[in-house]
């Protein structure tokens, strides 16, 4: 018997409702079923089931949209798709969003029982399994968000929610902490997986430029306009846009973002036409929005508009129980680099690291690992191989204490030695803009 398993069958054709669901309730499980996708959604409101079985013709809602609807509410539902009219089309469609098989009918009896006992194995080994890092493909190729700390694991559930509906996404975060990473990896959950992924640094634009940029201009609209040109926010046209440190905007181009939200349309610099768009907006910032509304730097429109579901990332020094796991990430990722194979890293050089405030979060970690295996000259990065400000800190006994505005000194120090006191690539790297990084330069005396 298998009395902890709940199935929904949702099918319009009464006898092969009853006589599907009679076939599994001989075989175990607690079975409800449903004539329509309204019906079947007020069931899974109600009930926690593990698979639900939807055919792709209902009369309320095709199986397609029933599926999206499902994911949405429960990341982790186990959903097969049925019909009588299969194309690779459809299959293809349904795997893209979600659907765990897609069955053509008539089917036997017996396929059905062992796609759910697959299903049922494929749970439990899941469930046995340490989740360390949450994978992802985008653009052919695989990211990989790393975490098994609490913080990150409530992240990892929170992009599988999300990720299906079409709501707007605001990641808070330090510089570093891989919001644009986590805005990927929503992108390539969600249903416009395969439609373009457009970032912005809203940042490393001047405003005179940034209206153009975004979106687009006609020949001839101002100096320079030689031709018309396609904004970045019409080439994400049923795709996903990314606005990186979307604080940096100024006030006259977030009303015509707000407006580009709402209406769904834009219009390009001196054309007065608008081009209607379908875009999913993300957005990120390093800065404190709610206070910068209340300084009326930011749109409290906008603010709301964006923010529909707010995403916070923790900082490193919140979630160093992750080091070691990025630590091995980091080296399997730049070994073609360092000319030889680096295996591992010593104790000593994983307390340091580990002990280490990091400012600069998991960047500054991905750079002094790079680093490290650059320098070092075996197989295993040793302590003598990491910066010296790190090195104490994996000392017997050492334990080097500093406040937040001295790790914060002591890093932009680093990164202008690093760029040769190149602003704009000390600013970008910062993830600032020039004018805080001047700021913090004069305050710090550097």
């Amino acid at each position: 018997m298998n009395n902890d398993i709940n199935i929904l069958l949702i099918d319009d054709n009464d006898t092969f409702r009853h006589a599907l669901s009679l076939l599994l309730k001989e075989a175990g499980y607690h079975v409800d079923s449903a004539a329509n996708a309204d019906d079947g959604l007020k069931l899974t409101g109600s009930k926690n089931y593990k698979i639900v079985f939807v055919d792709y013709k209902l009369p309320d809602m095709n199986g397609i949209e029933l599926l999206g609807k499902l994911k949405a509410e429960n990341p982790a539902l186990d959903v097969v798709i049925m019909t009588g009219h299969a194309s690779l089309d459809k299959a293809v469609e349904a795997g893209r969003i979600g659907a765990y098989d897609f069955l053509e009918k008539p089917f036997e009896p017996n396929k059905i029982l062992k796609l759910i006992e697959q299903i049922i194995h494929k749970s439990q080994s899941i469930s046995a399994i340490d989740r360390t890092a949450y994978t992802f493909d985008f653009d052919g190729a695989p990211l990989s968000i790393i975490g098994k700390s609490p913080k990150m694991q409530k992240i990892f559930t929170l992009i599988d929610k999300i990720a299906p509906t079409e709501s707007t996404v605001l990641i808070l975060g330090e510089s570093g902490t891989g919001k644009e990473l986590v805005a990927r990896a929503i992108h390539a959950k969600s249903r416009r997986a395969r439609k373009p992924f457009i970032a912005m640094d809203c940042g490393s634009l001047v405003e005179s430029l940034f209206e153009s940029e975004l979106f687009g201009h006609v020949k001839g609209s101002f100096t320079g306009a030689h031709a018309t040109k396609h904004g970045a926010f019409e080439l994400a046209n049923k795709g996903t846009f990314f606005f990186d440190e979307i604080g940096n905007i100024s006030l006259n181009v977030q009303v015509k973002i707000l407006r580009a939200i709402q209406e769904k349309e834009i219009r390009r610099v001196g054309e007065s036409s608008p081009i209607k768009v379908d875009v999913r907006v993300i957005s990120a910032t390093n800065s404190d929005l709610v206070q910068a509304v209340a300084d009326g730097h930011f749109r409290e429109d906008l603010y709301y508009r964006i923010s529909v579901i707010p995403i916070k990332l923790p900082p490193l020094r919140d979630r160093k129980e992750d080091i070691p796991a990025l630590v091995e990430h980091f080296i399997k990722k730049h070994n073609y680099r360092a000319g030889r194979e680096i295996l591992s890293v010593s104790d000593k050089a994983l307390k340091a690291l580990t002990e280490y405030y990091w400012p600069g979060n998991i960047r500054e970690l991905e750079n002094v690992i790079e680093r490290a295996m650059v320098v070092e000259g075996s197989s295993t990065i040793g302590l003598n191989s990491l910066p010296a400000f790190i090195q104490t800190l994996g000392a017997e006994g050492g334990r080097e204490i500093f406040s937040l505005a001295d790790m914060e000194k002591r890093h932009i120090k680093k990164i202008l030695g690093i760029t040769n006191r190149n602003i704009s690539k000390a600013a970008k790297l910062l993830e600032i803009d020039r004018k805080t990084l001047y700021k913090k330069i004069e305050r710090y005396g550097l």
